[in-house]
């Protein structure tokens, strides 16, 4: 009941103090720049993107991309096992911060949903030289690395995301005549639809003010740090079952902050919610990584029979950072056999 309101009082207030007393940001300024970073012009818009190389013969390319509300600080404790692994396939990592977010600011005009950025990271790792490479992501950053395999699949070598049982039926909400093919009298599908009601009852109306009104909600997001460190916190503390420390949080929420993109992530919702591209289905090899896996993802992802398939029991909506080295072995296990 505490978080049945929204954000608590005690909670934000402890927070709050944290982030102006002891939140070191040259610290974690630092982790972040121990990595290349690079900003490019595509399409009339600024993308930033890290871009670490491994040493490692055999390394393949991954182009991996963030969701909301989150930023490439998402993978500050995936990147080392990816680029640098111990054993096993070593990857060249390029990690670009989503239009309207971060460093990818300002937003440089309407239309940035997912089928733009989609042609954009086509665009980016044509710049960057790679002939062949995978796409990995999950929440929006799963939606915009399908549209890239399906818009650029002679270069994509496969596509790999992650999902868990809550963001599977939110996003199952936005399918035309889903609940209708449920049935009530299923103990699985009850649960699914239970998770359904409960999302459009309870956990959507974040999204609903930005898919409707961004430009309102924005004015707070910049104006008020307060605010912009509950409108994600909240999302932190629902979201996961694992802990993410305060420090990889605030990194975020910095992130947003300094550049102003609460808005211009709001806007970004907000075209998507009024897009009609959705792509052409991937016609390349399809991984899925479901954490805090339950029967129901299998009912809700529309994965292909052949698709590598792998559940672990813990961890959700951000794996990258409750659970790396799970989330790492698994992108290994998926894109070490492709050519």
């Amino acid at each position: 009941m505490e978080w049945a309101r929204g954000v608590p009082a005690a909670y934000l207030r402890e927070l709050t103090d944290y982030w102006r007393t002891q939140y070191d940001w040259r610290a974690q300024e630092a982790r972040l720049n121990q990595y290349p970073q690079f900003t490019t012009e595509i399409d009339g818009q600024r993308i930033h993107f890290l871009h670490v190389r491994s040493d490692q013969p055999g390394a393949k390319p991954l182009l991996i991309t963030h969701g909301y509300p989150s930023s490439v600080a998402e993978f500050l404790h995936l990147i080392e096992p990816l680029v640098n692994p111990v054993e096993g396939q070593a990857f060249h990592v390029v990690a670009p911060s989503l239009p309207g977010y971060a460093f990818s600011t300002p937003l440089g005009g309407t239309d940035w949903a997912m089928g733009r950025t989609a042609r954009a990271w086509a665009e980016l790792m044509r710049r960057l030289g790679y002939e062949r490479y995978g796409l990995h992501g999950g929440d929006i950053g799963a939606g915009v690395s399908g549209m890239v395999a399906g818009l650029d699949g002679e270069h994509v070598i496969g596509v790999h995301v992650v999902t868990d049982p809550l963001t599977a039926a939110s996003t199952a909400t936005f399918l035309p005549g889903m609940a209708d093919r449920l049935n009530e009298n299923d103990p699985l599908d009850k649960l699914i639809l239970d998770r359904m009601h409960a999302f459009t009852r309870e956990g959507s109306g974040y999204l609903a003010i930005q898919n409707s009104r961004p430009q309102t909600i924005g004015y707070g997001l910049v104006d008020s740090p307060l605010l912009q460190l509950a409108w994600i916190a909240e999302k932190f503390h629902e979201w996961t079952d694992l802990p993410i420390g305060r420090d990889q949080l605030l990194t975020t929420v910095s992130l947003y902050w300094f550049t102003g993109c609460g808005v211009t992530a709001a806007h970004t919702l907000y075209e998507q919610a009024h897009s009609s591209e959705w792509g052409a289905p991937p016609a390349v090899p399809q991984g899925f990584a479901v954490f805090g896996a339950d029967d129901t993802v299998r009912k809700l992802v529309p994965a292909p029979a052949d698709a590598h398939w792998t559940e672990f029991r813990r961890g959700r909506h951000f794996p990258a950072m409750e659970a790396p080295a799970e989330l790492a072995a698994d992108l290994q296990a998926f894109f070490a056999p492709l050519k």
